[in-house]
């Protein structure tokens, strides 16, 4: 959530900010804002508005070409979302001026004890900062006036910062929110996000947290909170730009849903060599010496996480929990005595998961990262990194992430076990069977404009079935808005049952043997209710008239594929009410914010 670009070189700043935060929309927010610097005058133009960057961009227009900017697409948290509260703010006299991703917990006590009776613009909390470093510069020099404020704010801070009075320098600092510095001969690019860099920066620094950073010409200088020069490493960005893209698909969602029988191809080429599992030994190490996995994740990841503990538990024999970070960071249960704790982020810069990591670091606990994004906070603050490989996942509801996530645990899990299965040929298979859901998606797009008709919508099923349900209903909640919930179907006559009236839409996943008349008992529950139900099943237990059915794969690998044909439902369901699928209301990619 929000993103920040700044730029200080030889080109054309607008054009670079602009096309920066065009690539960090996928991240969410909901108002947009740039400041650039003036022909030599000592101006600032800043134009800002509640609206998409699109609005931006009509609204930003100069007749000059300006070197020096800062933008940023906001997410409230401080205040509504409307002009005023847009980013960049600026300082009482309007010396400074900055954009900062983050919450400052101590802004009201900060604004009590410095900036008494000083007159502010906003509600956000971020103008408290521009206003400190104001204050601190009559004193002190800039650099020591943004470091003393550095040493004031708690929470998270991802910050650019430009001074009126020098044209030919920038500033930017970092805690917890995710902060790049992006290198180019021609000049200086701030990012909260590597997609900011690409196609500019073919090499960028990641900064760490209480990291101060000194942009003058082409030179970068990084310093900690007290003034000593900071050690750096240089990264090479390898992002394809061609991959963040829509290409011939109407929708990024769409493209990244046709894109998975290829990402589980991608990942058996990085993990395989021949039929053999190519893992970091040291991974395998670590998961065999803990007595407990505990993963920790949100939202999707989450929900991978829960079949992740069936594959640990059913494949290798390892017992694991998985846990919701926001909860774990702040009610840690009773622990084992040798845990391994398992962290699952499509971004890597979850805010929640990153807070348990860090107590859990503390405590001398061992960690493993499972995410999208190798440069990312939590990909380098654990002790061992497992890429998924899935590339860049530009709409907000992720699907090839997730599936990718699911992989990369099974994979894990098979390492540990008695590989009693040929795992290269099953997830051959799986990609096969995917592509072959994804056919039908015409077929798909009928279905739901024939059978989701209603406000609301339940998924059920049993065992792994369930979990896929859990995602299917957070897909079709997330950009249809659509009321959905999934549930375990034996729960349904425990008290959900009373929702269901004629009409009512509940979709049934059932790819096991062993509950598949169970969960179609439930099934004729809701039936006599009235219900409109659709049926998603595989091959080996499918009925005549079930609607979606499915190729047998290897059970434990089955939420991979039964995921597919929902993730489908859960698009054509937007697409069919006119919403915005790739930037729903009120969500973000990337949750940088506890």
């Amino acid at each position: 959530m929000c993103g920040i670009v700044g730029y200080l070189g030889n080109e054309n700043a607008r054009e670079i900010i602009i096309k920066g935060l065009h690539r960090l929309e996928y991240r969410g927010y909901d108002s947009a804002g740039i400041a650039l610097s003036g022909e030599g005058d000592g101006t600032l133009h800043i134009f800002k508005d509640k609206g998409r960057v699109a609005h931006l961009e009509e609204i930003s227009g100069i007749d000059f070409v300006s070197h020096q900017g800062i933008g940023h697409t906001r997410w409230a948290t401080h205040g509504v979302p409307n002009q005023v509260n847009s980013h960049p703010h600026d300082s009482e006299d309007g010396r400074f001026f900055i954009v900062h991703n983050g919450v400052i917990e101590n802004y009201k006590e900060l604004k009590n004890q410095y900036l008494d009776g000083r007159n502010f613009k906003s509600d956000t909390d971020t103008e408290v900062i521009a206003y400190l470093i104001e204050k601190f510069s009559e004193k002190l020099t800039v650099e020591e006036a943004i470091r003393k404020t550095m040493s004031l704010l708690e929470g998270s801070y991802a910050l650019a910062i430009i001074d009126r009075t020098e044209k030919n320098k920038m500033y930017a600092a970092k805690n917890k929110s995710p902060l790049l510095i992006g290198l180019s001969d021609n000049g200086i690019i701030v990012g909260s996000d590597v997609m900011a860099l690409v196609g500019f920066s073919k090499e960028y620094i990641p900064l760490d947290d209480h990291s101060f950073v000194k942009i003058e010409g082409n030179t970068v200088a990084i310093y900690d909170i007290i003034g000593k020069e900071m050690q750096y490493e240089v990264k090479a960005i390898d992002v394809d730009y061609l991959n963040i893209e829509k290409g011939e698909y109407a929708h990024f969602m769409l493209k990244e849903i046709n894109e998975q029988p290829s990402v589980i191809r991608q990942i058996i080429g990085r993990y395989f060599d021949g039929e053999k599992v190519t893992l970091n030994g040291e991974v395998k190490k670590a998961i065999k010496e803990s007595n407990r996995l505990y993963i920790i994740a949100a939202g999707t990841s989450m929900n991978a996480g829960a079949i992740g503990r069936e594959l640990f538990e059913k494949m290798a024999g390892i017992p694991c929990e998985v846990h919701i970070a926001s909860e774990f960071a702040y009610n840690m249960p009773l622990l084992s005595k040798r845990p391994l704790f398992i962290f699952i982020s499509q971004s890597g810069e979850t805010a929640d998961s990153r807070a348990v990591l860090v107590n859990i670091k503390a405590k001398g606990y061992r960690s493993l990262t499972i995410t999208n994004v190798k440069t990312s906070t939590l990909a380098r603050e654990a002790d061992h990194f497992v890429e998924i490989h899935a590339g860049p996942e530009i709409a907000v509801a992720s699907t090839k992430a997730y599936t990718a996530q699911i992989a990369i645990l099974a994979i894990l899990a098979y390492t540990l076990s008695d590989q009693h299965i040929n795992l290269r040929k099953e997830l051959s298979k799986l990609a096969i069977s995917m592509e072959n859901v994804i056919d039908k998606k015409e077929y798909i797009e009928e279905l739901v404009r024939e059978k989701l008709t209603k406000r609301n919508c339940f998924y059920i099923g049993r065992g792994i079935d369930y979990y896929a349900c859990l995602e299917s209903s957070l897909k079709l909640k997330e950009i249809s808005y659509i009321q959905t919930e999934g549930f375990a179907a034996g729960e349904l006559k425990h008290g959900t049952i009373a929702l269901i009236e004629e009409g009512t839409p509940v979709i049934a996943i059932i790819s096991q043997r062993k509950i598949n008349h169970n969960t179609r008992s439930n099934l004729q529950e809701v039936k006599s209710r009235g219900a409109a139900t659709i049926v998603i099943s595989t091959k080996a237990v499918h009925e005549t008239t079930d609607q979606i059915v499915l190729d047998d794969v290897y059970e434990l690998f089955s939420p991979i594929l039964t995921v597919v044909p929902t993730q489908l439902i859960a698009y054509y369901a937007a697409l069919q009410r006119g919403y915005d699928i790739d930037k729903p209301r009120n969500l973000a990619k990337s949750v940088t914010v506890e």
